[in-house]
């Protein structure tokens, strides 16, 4: 009986460890993804930055070429 309880409690350690890698992992690679996300979100704030400005210059240039008309 002693050995049964034994085995049992390795296949629950067992268990406990396995679901402690796996939870672990999941955190790593959703912090991965988490910064992915971010440097992402970086880069496309300052692309619409960049082409807000594109715009800016733009219309100032269209509203001189309509003052000289």
């Amino acid at each position: 009986m002693d050995k049964n309880i034994g085995e049992q409690l390795n296949k629950a350690y067992e268990a406990y460890r396995q679901a402690c890698m796996d939870r672990d992992h999941a955190v790593k690679e959703l912090q991965l993804k988490t910064e992915n996300y971010m440097q992402q979100l970086c880069e496309q704030q300052e692309q619409i930055e960049l082409q807000n400005n594109i715009i800016a210059k733009l219309k100032s240039q269209l509203g001189a070429l309509n003052a000289n008309r």
